[in-house]
């Protein structure tokens, strides 16, 4: 991944990422909380060889096995021997071996000292039991280990407290500032190990980054979300002003550089509106598309070749009882059926009934004739038609006009799902000339550009016009409009 993934993941997952934080905070301080605290306290031992009579080599010598011998004595202190009589001297409800555990007894290397440290729960206590500790130690030694073989003289090695423990203040764990800390680092490393597996997971398509991982097709243009759109869809024609009708025109305007470029200027650039998988918006998308590019003066056709599920004229408001199949099966004229939508150049060509062979028609010479004859008529002809995955009616299609345009919705639409597409349509023979992304959100990383463009002249309902005047239909005179051409 690149830095800017690694970025857009902190700006996508922030509140997961700071959610797990102060988790790790919570913790950490409830385990401060709830955890026992525990004192330490330390005393400290001299060894050293008793010099009565004893000449100053004698004395070296021992001073040099004391040392030597200091470690032993260290490593006794934590054994039976010694931890006994403090048991029985403080009646402490331990046995040798948990009390072992509470005491550290250590020898720094060249030095005649033993370091004791016993830690426990209660601070006087644990005071009382590293001096008894020290004392036993030194009875053990003194009496045991090292006693004179010559009866009444005193041992030749003697162990001395320079350094008695005294009961501590403040405990030594826990710790609650580190905990805390130890908390807040690991909960930042757990939300963002969360983040980035949830990113590598997600096989959906969010951004323009993620369309380009599948096709080198442009990104004709990016719809925002509605969470309305389902009760308005010509948002064009019912809030032209909006965020989102710009939106329709910024892919207005990329459709037209488009059509610039084909060869072919003397006929219509007709396009098929498409997209991987079902409710993705592309009916709503070749609906809007259509009454934007009328908005320009130009002719405009609006077929609706979704044969299967059509949605064009429940949309648009018209009769779609008698439309596309009834042209394709020879049953009526063009010129019966086409029908005009408001007060621009659009027309309409509902689906009509929904046929047994829906491919078969599309792929039949009567579609061919019928794009033949729009060509010569308009401007520009948007086709909708079922997505590819799901049907080869989109591939059929294609093949017959300047291009596909493919839409793909924003954390909807798989990686997976719109590469199967686009291959399916290069298997097919059809041209893929751009993606159209809808439902892109209007805050967060993956947001569009005109997410601030509604505070810029807002547009009031009683600016529009009565909607009458935008449904009425009337049926095209195609043979005398063609005779006029």
């Amino acid at each position: 991944m690149e830095l800017r993934d690694y970025l857009r993941i902190l700006h996508k997952y922030w509140i997961l990422i700071t959610a797990c934080t102060l988790c790790g905070v919570i913790v950490g301080a409830g385990v401060s909380i709830f955890t026992t605290p525990k004192f330490e306290a330390s005393t400290q031992l001299y060894v050293s060889v008793r010099g009565e009579g004893q000449g100053i080599v004698d004395l070296a010598q021992g001073s040099t096995v004391a040392r030597q011998s200091v470690a032993t004595y260290a490593a006794i202190a934590t054994t039976e021997s010694v931890l006994e009589p403090v048991i029985d001297k403080l009646n402490l409800d331990l046995d040798s071996r948990t009390l072992a555990l509470q005491v550290q007894a250590s020898a720094p290397a060249s030095q005649s000292l033993i370091n004791l440290k016993v830690t426990g729960t209660d601070a006087e206590q644990t005071a009382d039991i590293a001096n008894a500790v020290g004392e036993s130690l030194k009875d053990v030694v003194e009496k045991d280990l090292e006693a004179s073989t010559v009866e009444g003289d005193p041992s030749l090695v003697s162990l001395n407290t320079v350094q008695p423990a005294f009961a501590s203040n403040s405990p030594i764990s826990p710790r609650i500032p580190l905990n805390i800390a130890l908390g807040a680092l690991l909960g930042l490393a757990l939300g963002i190990g969360i983040a980035v597996l949830r990113f590598v997971l997600d096989t959906r398509i969010h951004s323009l980054h993620d369309v380009e991982q599948v096709t080198d097709a442009p990104m004709l243009g990016g719809i925002t979300y509605d969470s309305d759109a389902t009760k308005r869809p010509l948002i064009v024609h019912t809030d032209p002003r909006s965020p989102r009708a710009e939106s329709f025109r910024t892919l207005r305007t990329n459709l037209q550089f488009l059509a610039v470029s084909d060869s072919d200027q003397k006929r219509a650039h007709t396009f098929v509106i498409s997209s991987a998988g079902a409710g993705e918006g592309k009916s709503t998308t070749s609906a809007n598309l259509a009454l934007a590019l009328s908005e320009t003066g130009s002719r405009v056709l609006l077929i609706d070749a979704d044969l299967r599920m059509p949605a064009i004229a429940k949309y648009m408001g018209i009769e779609g009882g008698v439309g596309l199949t009834d042209i394709l099966i020879g049953k009526v004229e063009v010129a019966d059926v086409l029908q005009r939508w408001g007060r621009d150049e659009l027309y309409v060509l509902p689906s009509g009934k929904i046929p047994p062979n829906p491919s078969e028609l599309l792929g039949s010479r009567a579609m061919d004739e019928l794009l033949e004859v729009a060509g010569e008529y308009f401007d520009y002809v948007i086709i909708d038609s079922p997505p590819i995955l799901l049907v080869t009616d989109a591939a059929v299609v294609g093949k017959r006009t300047n291009g596909v345009l493919l839409v793909a919705a924003s954390a909807s639409t798989r990686k997976q799902s719109l590469s199967g597409a686009v291959n399916s349509l290069q298997a097919a023979g059809g041209s893929l000339r751009g993606v159209v992304m809808t439902m892109l959100p209007t805050k967060g990383p993956d947001s569009y550009a005109y997410g601030a463009y509604g505070a810029y002249g807002a547009y009031t309902g009683d600016q529009l016009p009565d909607r009458e005047q935008f449904t009425a239909v009337e049926p095209l005179n195609f043979r005398a409009r063609r005779a006029e051409r």
